[in-house]
């Protein structure tokens, strides 16, 4: 095993939180990301590379982005980052099964099962949930689901590139969520609720709980920060697997992304952004 877990690790997706971590592990050495087309690859070199720069041991030329799947065939590792969308993601991890033989697979999922992830993939004795947290750069905390039906070997190679990584990997159950996000959008969605209900300004409800509790971002701010269309995909997964009401999507979160406002990448949500 590489004293840092992997030796050739690949992230396949090209968002924020793809090239986020991309640009975290340029501190152990070269990494692929995987891009869907040359237009998605050249922004995703763009913003891998920014984030490499955020770190002391970030290395932005260590990024090599590709489209070709052909090039990830001999990397140990391959994290599937793309968006919640079940079948993309189980497309897409059942084609690195197949072109990546020799490599564990891992998912940034947020709220899907990984026992029916794996199952879908094919690959199961060799996939696990590696949940981290945006900006990655800075976020301390990895999500580590470890399904019981890994090889011997695969649990202890995540762990040790976590800690490479400089993240605190905690092991959580194969649950909708997993403990984060099962216990957050209870709360933001609750927070959209009580803007629903009450009439007040987003501004004064995140102020609430900015100046009275001491969070560092408001419910909605952050709600926006995550995507609301992203917020919506994990809070109906949360929903189809609780039956919770807490769990439920609220109305205005689904007006807003019917509006085009998903939050701070489309310039507008609960805020409107520049």
């Amino acid at each position: 095993m590489s004293p840092a877990g992997y030796a050739r690790p690949a992230i396949a997706g090209s968002g924020a939180i793809a090239c986020g971590l991309a640009g975290v592990a340029t501190q152990l050495g070269e990494v692929r990301l995987l891009a869907r087309s040359d237009a998605s690859a050249w922004r995703a070199e763009e913003r891998a590379g920014a984030e490499a720069k955020k770190l002391d041991g970030g290395r932005p030329a260590r990024v090599r982005v590709t489209t070709e799947l052909a090039d990830l065939g001999d990397c140990d590792l391959v994290v599937e980052a793309i968006a919640e969308l079940p079948d993309a993601k189980t497309d897409l991890l059942a084609t690195l099964a197949e072109n990546c033989p020799e490599a564990d697979l891992a998912s940034t999922t947020s709220s899907l099962s990984l026992s029916q992830l794996g199952a879908r993939s094919g690959a199961g004795e060799r996939f696990f949930g590696l949940h981290v947290f945006n900006p990655v750069s800075r976020m301390e905390l990895v999500e580590l689901c470890l399904p019981e039906a890994l090889r011997d070997g695969v649990a202890e190679r995540a762990r040790v590139w976590c800690r490479a990584l400089g993240k605190t990997a905690i092991e959580v159950p194969d649950q909708a969520g997993f403990v984060v996000n099962r216990l957050l959008f209870p709360y933001l969605f609750d927070a959209v609720r009580v803007l629903e209900r009450t009439g007040m300004s987003a501004e004064d409800v995140d102020a609430c709980m900015r100046l009275g509790a001491g969070h560092p971002m408001g419910p909605l701010k952050l709600l926006d920060f995550v995507g609301l269309d992203v917020a919506a995909s994990i809070g109906e997964s949360l929903h189809a697997d609780t039956g919770d009401p807490a769990h439920a999507v609220p109305g205005r979160i689904g007006t807003l992304i019917g509006e085009g406002k998903l939050g701070r990448k489309s310039g507008a949500g609960f805020f409107v952004y520049e």
